[in-house]
């Protein structure tokens, strides 16, 4: 009896063919929206998330905001940070964007990298060919440089940058070395062409001798607290105990920070994307009851002849969850594909989650249940007397 529920509830489904993809168009509608909302978002924090984890979770970064009598750091202060307890190096960095000339071949708007050779050391994956900036290079402020590889193809088109020269500022710059583009937010603000070269150099670039960005490498993240108050202690010495001239950001804390909010966004979303769902549920109710209505006769007649009102329930039931698992597959394969193409559209890697998969398509199916379950016992409590009385 329960594969002849099946097979009526299917043939009912199938004679109502408009009807019936007009109910499940809700369903479709929310499952595709949990599905492509999950999906877009967890790309986007694993993307961020990564980022994060390239700079290193046991990082610290220090940015100096000045007052009006010091606007940075000196690198006797610099030594101070690199000489406490718990750091294993400290990385300035000087910032700003000049135009770079190769054999006449001008580039606007590249970024300048002042670095040092700790920075260097901890990024292990920059550097794609040749070496990585050395503390020869910065005591001595050589005149070697290492460029992104975006900017290699730009100036140096299919030939190796190695060993070739370019200018910056005026000034003649050996490549040493080819680092790999980055795709992180800071390439998107400041563009994929960059040029690495010693932190000296960048200051001399920028006529200043303070610095206001700095990362610091802890040797161990647990201690990240007391390693914290080490590091304002120095800063509030160096700029008269005014906190606000400086901030000190954990990266570890700050990650933490954002997979919550992150957690909180997609719950808040997947909320809004499942009234679509109870939208759909309520449509598949209003069919289920208007088919208990013309359908009267047939359940008449069913009683008459000995049906149970457990079976004309199972068969009506069936046909509801058929409806929602059947919007559930549809919507669920409209959502990835939309999830696709906005991570191709935004940039960012497709991450497809099965979670999702499985709430979108559990919900889509306990929305058919919960929904169906009403109609169903109506039919099921029918009196075949009054029923009949309709023939």
């Amino acid at each position: 009896m329960f594969k002849e529920s099946i097979k009526m509830s299917w043939k009912n489904i199938v004679h109502n063919k408009m009807r019936s993809f007009l109910t499940v168009l809700g369903i479709v509608i929310g499952v595709a929206a949990i599905i492509a909302l999950i999906t877009i978002v967890q790309g986007v924090t694993n993307e961020v998330t990564s980022e994060f984890s390239a700079m290193g979770t046991n990082t610290l970064s220090v940015q100096i905001r000045g007052t009006a009598l010091k606007k940075g750091l000196n690198e006797k202060e610099l030594q101070k940070l690199s000489q406490l307890e718990g750091i294993a190096g400290v990385s300035p960095t000087v910032s700003l964007q000049m135009p770079v000339i190769h054999h006449g071949t001008i580039q606007e708007g590249v970024s300048i990298q002042g670095k040092n050779e700790v920075y260097f050391r901890h990024e292990t994956e920059l550097i794609k060919a040749g070496r990585a900036l050395n503390a020869l290079d910065m005591n001595q402020k050589n005149r070697v440089c290492i460029i992104s590889e975006s900017l290699e193809k730009k100036l140096y088109f299919a030939h190796s940058a190695l060993g070739e020269t370019l200018q910056i500022g005026g000034i003649t710059y050996t490549v040493v070395g080819v680092a790999e583009d980055s795709t992180s937010m800071e390439s998107m603000m400041n563009g994929a062409e960059k040029v690495y070269v010693p932190f000296r150099n960048a200051m001399t670039m920028t006529g200043s001798h303070n610095i206001t960005a700095v990362d610091l490498y802890m040797t161990d993240s647990s201690q990240s607290d007391d390693i914290i108050q080490s590091v304002k202690n120095v800063l509030n010495s160096a700029f008269n105990y005014k906190e606000d001239s400086y901030s000190v950001t954990n990266l570890e804390d700050l990650l933490a920070m954002m997979n919550k909010v992150t957690g909180m966004m997609t719950t808040m979303l997947v909320g809004i994307a499942s009234i679509a769902l109870l939208v759909g549920g309520i449509g598949i109710m209003n069919m289920m009851l208007v088919s208990v209505t013309e359908r009267t006769t047939e359940i008449g007649l069913r009683k008459a002849l000995g049906a149970e009102p457990r079976q004309i329930q199972i068969q009506f039931l069936l046909e509801s969850i058929f409806l929602a698992l059947f919007g559930g597959i549809i919507g669920l394969f409209a959502g990835i594909l939309a999830a696709f193409l906005v991570s191709l559209y935004i940039g960012f890697g497709f991450v497809l989650s099965y979670q999702a998969i499985l709430l979108a398509v559990g919900f889509s199916t306990l929305v058919g249940v919960a929904f169906g379950l009403a109609p169903a016992r109506k039919a099921s409590r029918l009196n075949p007397i009054d029923a009949l009385r309709s023939v």
